[in-house]
This record gives structure tokens, C-alpha cells and sequence, in this order.
């Protein structure tokens, strides 16, 4: 098209050479707790590791978990199906259940409508791949998955819980992966001496109803060992609540000094 273009009074036979500088058709989407999120183009397939580099790398608030939201060409415009097996790459198309990859990541079929040409709908679908961002991290590279041309790859900053009450810094921590309320106590630079260690209280929401439940927990007996530790969710709230005999008790020493413990006193309510 270029030559027939240049044909013409001072051009019988031209001659043209085209030369290919940058290709833009291979586009990759990073967001989330990166620190440069944004589209990017890149020559050939990174992986996921290459491409959260090239990103700038993961903020301090990354989440354990990175997704990949992979759209499936279907020609036939059927639903593609046929789960994957150990060897398999993240080329193929996969059902719509979730599937066990020997890698640890799983994957699960999503459809999406959008309107055709002739503006009838037609159904998009995507798989959404999970890895490991800590197991790629410490050197499991079986999570390294290989990104294709038009992923969306989002990385959530890493999840919360809260710890409030009777202990010695209390706020929102970072939750990481099997962190447990002893573990939270401690983050929390432990409980103060007005602390209710027998009368804990951790609010927790049910993700699918948005509805809390109380569960009652004995804090000093999980903290010495003598009552079996309890797992920590996403949002929990632990409450260390306060002892008002130790209130007291408390109010006195600092009033009277350390050596008012040793005088026999007798306090009514």
C-alpha cells in the first residue's frame, strides 16, 4: 500500500522497507499494591514476578494472594471446558468450577455479558487464576505463572484485624497468612495490668450475611498455653475488656505507692 502510495511522476518502482519498532498490541494490567500501577506494554510473555518488578515492585501493604482475570477466546462462542493437569500451562481454557493446579494456584470460570456488533448479547467469559504471592516470594516458583496479553493482574492490600481494650497499642494490624489471637495479643505489645484476661471478646463478621457473632475467649489462658490457641479472620475484632477490681486496685497503688499493697485494706462497692 505504501509503495502503490508513492507511485507516481518521479517514482516508477519504488522500493519500500518497513520496520517494525515497538509492538503495543501486547498489553498487561497491574493495579493494587504495587507501587506503579497502570498499564504496560511489553514485548513477548513476562511472568508474574517480571512484571510485579517492572511495576516497581510490591508495596509494604501487599496481600498474600495475587488474581489474574484472564478472558477465554472461544471462537465457537460455546463454553470452553476441560480442567488442567499437572503440566499443563495457563494457555488452555478450563471450566467453570474451581481446579487445584499442582502449583497451589486455582482458577475459576466467570461470564460476563457484553453486546455484540449487532447489539445482541453475547457472554464474555474469564478465569480468575489465584497464586501465592509469599510462597513466589520464598522461592516456590511453581507460582511464577507466565501472564498473557490482556490480563489484569490485582494484587489487594493485605487485610486487617483490630484490637482494642486493655492492652498497650491497640489499633488495626495487618493480618497475615495463620496469624492467631496469641500472635495478636503480642502485636498488640500485650494487655495491661486492668486487663479482663478471662473475659475476651472477639466480634467477627460473616462474610456472606454482613452479620457479627461474639465469641467469648479467655485470653490468659490462651496466652499461658492452657487453652488451645484460636485462628484469626479477615476484620476480626478482639476486645480486651477492663477489670474493674483490678481498676481499683490499680488507682490505689499509684495513690498511696507500691508499699499501700502490703496494708491490709477493705474496699466496699
Amino acid at each position: 500500500m505504501i509503495a502503490g502510495g508513492l507511485c507516481g511522476e518521479y517514482l516508477q518502482e519504488p522500493q519500500v522497507t518497513v520496520a517494525m519498532l515497538q509492538i503495543n498490541s501486547r498489553t498487561y494490567f497491574i493495579q493494587g499494591a504495587v507501587r506503579r500501577p497502570g498499564l504496560y506494554q511489553i514485548e513477548g510473555q513476562p511472568s508474574l514476578l517480571k512484571l510485579i518488578t517492572v511495576a516497581g515492585g510490591l508495596n509494604e501493604n501487599y496481600g498474600s494472594t495475587a488474581f489474574i482475570i484472564r478472558e477465554i477466546n472461544s471462537g465457537s462462542g460455546e463454553p470452553v471446558t476441560g480442567a488442567r493437569d499437572e503440566n499443563a500451562t495457563l494457555n488452555g481454557p478450563t471450566e467453570g468450577r474451581a481446579v487445584t493446579l499442582a502449583s497451589q494456584s486455582t482458577t475459576t470460570g466467570i461470564n460476563k455479558t457484553v453486546p455484540d456488533s449487532d447489539g445482541s448479547e453475547q457472554k464474555a467469559k474469564y478465569e480468575l487464576l489465584k497464586v501465592n504471592i509469599n510462597g513466589l516470594l520464598r522461592g516456590n516458583f511453581d507460582q511464577n505463572l507466565t501472564i498473557e496479553p490482556g490480563d489484569i493482574i490485582h494484587i489487594p492490600p493485605t487485610d486487617v484485624f483490630f484490637v482494642t481494650g486493655e492492652v498497650n497499642a491497640p489499633g488495626a494490624l495487618a493480618l497475615k497468612e495463620g496469624t492467631t489471637l496469641r500472635q495478636a495479643i503480642s502485636l498488640a505489645q500485650g494487655t495491661t495490668f486492668n486487663a479482663a484476661g478471662d473475659r475476651g471478646i472477639i466480634f467477627r463478621e460473616d462474610p456472606a450475611t454482613g452479620k457479627r457473632s461474639e465469641i467469648k475467649v479467655e485470653i490468659a489462658a490462651i496466652m499461658s498455653g492452657k487453652k488451645q490457641d484460636i485462628p484469626i479472620l479477615a476484620n476480626d475484632i478482639i476486645i480486651v475488656p477492663n477489670s474493674r477490681l483490678k481498676s481499683v486496685g490499680s488507682t490505689l497503688l499509684r495513690a498511696f505507692g507500691v508499699n499501700s499493697a502490703r496494708v491490709p485494706m477493705r474496699l466496699g462497692y
